[in-house]
């Protein structure tokens, strides 16, 4: 336990172990500032720290926002722009912030005790006493520059969504919501034209009122030394005590003190449009007040209530409105905890002619369930595996203590009664007992009877002309009223901000930051042992080998066992895809869908679907299926189970059932087409997806199942089968069948074991039950290469370059990729891990080149080693052309020496690769994970990362300058590299004069000539593309129109899904 020395001003509030977790909480209170100080003692090598304020503001100004961007420019002893980040990236750390509704938090996120412990105080004076000035605003926060354009950091921010959908109807249902003078009702993001007109003064007051210590709570996870903590801690309230508001004086406690929100007295309904041309869904949001959070019992009763209403394709919600009726794509649910819980419940993709009729049908589906009785076996299941959930993620990540300890800072008791609630899961106990009484008493007081607010978003064509109207007209405006005298003095002006911001930091202050020992660091160790044809890859001699030898019993199965002292057990069975014909890769969209939703034949008899869902919720932590890219290969499939060791071989018996017996009912398949479909529109809202995923479509073959799954694939191609289900159901049922067959074959399997394997009574012979039956004299396959499946484009960059403008978005998305190292042995790997590592630091050279001066929210390099190549993107810009043409000088003038290397720049970057390392093995699963990565998927030794970590550490400037001059200068031109820009329509004929300037030859293209259909023509010649999309294709045929997918998430796996991390 730790020990705190007599003379701290920090007195213990209290102290206790998690019953649940391998952690213990310990909670402080500065007697002089009344700063608090939460600590989780927890194992690994990464200390994060959630440094919290209350903030609460009546406007939608954007103070809160702005004030934390703002805080990152600089502080009292350290007035310099960057120094912060600086710094911290030579003590293995990053930095970042949020500002929500209720709070602004600061986190830092460090490899090991000694450099998180060095940069804490620099930070807690950034956020204490930072500089706020005028330059800084001007830049960070809005300034019009010298060609009459809105920029700033925050303004492209806010640029890039205040009129998407989920804003726009999340906006108008706080104002439903919230009176005025309710902090709940506002953005605090900032609006577009409230930013325009934001002051300095403004947000300095704003900074007064709320950033005082003691509104302010430290939230510390990890391996922390408690005595050298308070001491720091101690020092610093001594540094700050002359500059902030006396600790005695008057302070009100923002949201506690401050008028309460009034509860609703009756229900109210708005429709809000939201600009798409494509017209066809739209979205519903309910909104309720719900029980106060600081009610555990309650708390916990809400979220297995709403588990039960819309957890799964199994809860009532889901499937009946989603499954059965096919009224929408999904039910979603989401909470905030607040003094009443905020209670939201969305439904996706409603065909917008029926959003009047989906909302009543809603309603009366809450009545429904009000009149029966509710199934306690199922809301029991939902509780016990919401239980289980909770002891995961105690195990595996810090956020959900952070989550928690932030919101009893805020709303929570201040003598520490409420914190005591982490203790235990004791509610969950409680809940046990409830009858059907209570639950449906409970539903109907927060729910079914409970007054609430609708919204109705609905897609209009018109709107987003209109604001694409006003838009220019505002621009043109502007710049009329400015003139040529008025831009020249703004390019004045914009000039001395910067040169204000971006004076040069003094050397001696970073060289007195010495890079900590990576001793430190404290990996979280894992030990391999492998099974049937693993054993190939070479033979291991270890306690764990030798327990999986004793249980091997000859099974064939190439198992890969890593073994860590985890709670749980993770299994995952990788497929080839080899075997899979290219023209049916687009029907694994609806395979992996149907795969875990689908009716299923077991132990003789036949499940429905539903109870398929509800036995593997009992049965498990999580289950999933997707592409390979959290492997780093996005062209394999994966299917993932967590379980309780216990469960291990029910896991093994879930695998064999789903791949061998799900049955392939016409009627589920049909209603997972229809879903799968009405999900594309707004897929393709995203500006930065959209860019991906053509980037992806030029890139690879047809036969990459990233391409094939992708968003402009199913757009065209589950039209048509959609339609062949109708005209040919069995064609459809017979092609599933195939991709079965490709797919459930020894050779394609490879396996994945997670597990603290001393309390796994038969590792590796419990996996016969898998093979029972299948012919195991075949090899087993390779792993297939994501570089086989390029195409000519990909494998060769240059002179391919596209605009598209989506009417959707407010901004611009670029991504440029051209060749890399294609080898993890290649000797210009490391030098080229550095040289994007000192590139894409915060605050380092792109940073300031392209966000520090307002030109984009933010850059980034990307190496993909094992398809042979590198991009670079811009992400959410107000002009990508600037923001690519900016970074191009800089990357130019490292290669003509205008632009000299910083030394201790260097270092930051070579710590901020360990620090990769330490994330990619921050947690126990992470940890075994990565080893299974660089082994097996990699196929390199045990210790690549200390091996490579050594070179990366003898990298010299000169090596650099090369890989710059051979790898990422080509990114900017355009005969070697491809090109890919989302952006306003608005945007469309500037960004396209403007790389024409850079040397890129772009086409205008509208989204849908990228769409491909794999051959599967539309019966008769009439194909079901809806008018939206041919629309679209009119409204740029003043352009060449000639012909061409990420999503955030894995499923697309363009570019941004395979991205490589360093360990």
């Amino acid at each position: 336990m730790p020990t705190t020395t007599s003379t701290s001003y920090f007195r213990t509030l209290q102290r206790f172990k998690i019953e649940y977790s391998p952690s213990f909480l310990t909670q402080y209170e500065s007697s002089r500032t009344g700063l608090r100080v939460v600590v989780i003692d927890q194992q690994g090598p990464k200390v994060l720290g959630y440094f919290a304020l209350a903030t609460e503001i009546h406007d939608d100004s954007g103070a809160p926002h702005t004030l934390e961007h703002l805080c990152f420019m600089g502080s009292k002893s350290y007035n310099f722009k960057g120094i912060l980040d600086k710094l911290a990236t030579r003590a293995y750390s990053t930095t970042n912030a949020w500002t929500a509704t209720d709070h602004t938090a600061y986190t830092l996120d460090t490899a090991g005790w000694e450099g998180f412990a060095e940069i804490l105080p620099v930070y807690l004076e950034h956020v204490i006493l930072p500089t706020l000035t005028d330059a800084g605003c001007y830049t960070e926060v809005h300034h019009v520059d010298g060609e009459g354009h809105d920029a700033g950091v925050v303004y492209s921010e806010m640029q890039g969504v205040q009129n998407n959908q989920s804003e726009l109807m999340e906006l108008q249902s706080k104002r439903l919501l919230y009176p005025e003078g309710i902090g709940f009702r506002y953005e605090t993001g900032g609006m577009m034209e409230q930013l325009r007109v934001l002051t300095a003064d403004r947000i300095r007051q704003f900074h007064r009122d709320m950033y005082q210590p003691k509104n302010l709570c430290l939230v510390i996870i990890g391996e922390v030394d408690h005595d050298n903590l308070l001491a720091i801690l101690d020092k610093f309230e001594e540094t700050i005590l002359d500059d902030i508001p006396k600790p005695n004086a008057p302070f009100k406690r923002p949201w506690i003190e401050s008028k309460p929100a009034p509860l609703l007295k009756q229900s109210s309904r708005a429709t809000v449009e939201f600009p798409e041309e494509d017209e066809e869904t739209g979205e519903i949001l309910i909104s309720y007040f719900g029980p106060n959070l600081n009610s555990t019992i309650e708390s916990a009763a809400l979220n297995i209530l709403l588990t039960y209403l819309a957890g799964s394709s199994a809860s009532v919600l889901e499937n009946v409105l989603v499954e059965r009726e096919q009224l929408a794509t999904a039910v979603f649910y989401s909470t905030e905890a607040r003094p009443s819980t905020l209670i939201q419940i969305s439904l996706s993709s409603v065909a917008t002619e029926k959003l009047s009729e989906v909302e009543t049908r809603f309603f009366e589906l809450l009545g429904e369930i009000a009149t029966k009785d509710f199934d306690l076996n199922y809301i029991k299941d939902c509780l016990r595996r919401e239980r289980r959930q909770v002891k995961s993620a105690s195990e595996s990540s810090g956020s959900i203590f952070a989550d928690a300890i932030i919101k009893d800072f805020l709303f929570g008791d201040r003598d520490g009664s409420t914190l005591q609630d982490l203790e235990t899961l004791r509610e969950y106990d409680v809940l046990e007992t409830w009858t059907d009484g209570q639950w449906q008493a409970f539903f109907k007081k927060w729910i079914a009877d409970a007054p609430h607010v609708v919204i109705l978003g609905r897609p209009s064509a018109a709107l987003s002309s209109k604001l694409r109207d006003d838009e220019r007209a505002r621009v043109a405006a502007q710049k009329e009223r400015l003139g040529e005298e008025g831009l020249r003095e703004l390019r004045k002006r914009l000039a001395q901000a910067k040169s204000e911001n971006d004076r040069e930091i003094p050397q001696d202050i970073l060289k007195s930051f010495k890079v900590p020992d990576t001793s430190s660091i404290h990996f979280i160790s894992t030990v391999t042992a492998r099974s049937g044809a693993a054993r190939r890859m070479g033979a291991i001699e270890n306690p764990i080998q030798t327990i999986i030898d004793g249980d091997d019993a000859g099974l064939p199965l190439f198992i890969h066992f890593e073994h860590v002292p985890t709670n749980f057990v993770h299994l995952t069975l990788l497929l080839g895809t080899e075997s899979i014909p290219v023209v049916l890769r687009p029907l694994l969209s609806i395979y992996l869908e149907n795969l875990f939703n689908s009716p299923l034949m077991r132990h003789g008899q036949k499940m429905e679907f539903e109870q398929v869902i509800m036995a593997l919720e009992n049965d498990t932590v999580s289950y999933r299926v997707d592409s390979g890219s959290f492997l780093g290969n996005p062209e394999i499939l994966a299917i993932r189970f967590q379980v309780e060791p216990e469960k291990y071989e029910t896991a093994i018996e879930w695998l064999r059932d789903l791949l061998e017996n799900g049955i392939f009912d016409l009627t589920r398949i049909k209603a997972i087409t229809t879903r799968l479909l009405a999900d594309i529109p707004e897929e393709k809202r995203d500006g930065n997806s959209m860019a991906y995923s053509i980037e992806n479509t030029i890139n690879t073959e047809p036969a990459s199942i990233t391409r094939a799954r992708g968003t402009l694939t199913r757009a065209v191609y589950l039209r048509r089968v959609r339609r062949l289900l109708e005209d040919s159901p069995n064609t459809v049922l017979s092609q599933l069948e195939e991709i079965r067959s490709a797919l459930f074959r020894f050779s394609n399997f490879r396996v994945l074991v997670t597990a603290d394997l001393q309390k796994l009574p038969r590792p590796a012979s419990s996996w016969k039950v898998l093979l029972d039956g299948l012919d195991t004299s075949d090899p087993l396959k390779p792993i297939e290469s994501r570089r086989s499946r390029l195409s000519e484009a990909g494998m060769n960059p240059g002179n391919t370059a596209y605009i598209v403008p989506l009417p959707t978005i407010d901004s611009s998305f670029a991504v440029a990729v051209a060749k890399g190292p294609s080898s993890f042995g290649d000797p210009r790997l490391p030098v080229l891990m550095v040289t994007v590592a000192y590139l894409d630091a915060v605050e380092g050279p792109m940073w300031t080149a392209v966000r520090g001066t307002g030109l984009a929210y933010g850059t980034s390099f990307s190496r993909y080693t094992e398809s042979g190549q590198i991009s670079f993107d811009v992400y959410r810009s107000p002009d990508a052309h600037k923001a690519f043409s900016a970074s191009k000088d800089v990357i130019e003038k490292f290669v003509n020496d205008s632009t000299i290397f910083d030394d201790l720049a260097l270092e930051g970057a070579i710590s901020s690769i360990v620090l990769a390392f330490a994330n990619a093995q921050s947690t126990m699963a992470s940890a075994a994970q990565s080893s299974f990565v660089r082994q097996v998927i990699r196929g390199l030794p045990a210790d690549w990362n200390q091996t490579i970590l050594q070179k990366v550490r003898d990298v010299k400037v000169q090596e650099i300058k090369e890989v710059i001059r051979e790898f990422l200068l080509p990114i900017f031109k355009g005969e070697t590299a491809n090109l890919v820009v989302t952006c306003a329509p608005v945007m469309e004929e500037g960004l396209k004069e403007g790389f024409e300037r850079l040397g890129f030859k772009p086409q205008v293209r509208s989204l849908t000539s990228f769409q491909d259909d794999y051959g599967l023509k539309a019966p008769d010649g009439v194909d079901e593309l809806d008018e939206g999309d041919e629309e679209e294709e009119d409204d740029d045929d003043d352009e060449d129109d000639d012909d061409h997918d990420d999503l955030e998430s894995e499923e697309e796996g363009g570019l941004e899904g395979v991205s490589e991390s360093d360990a």
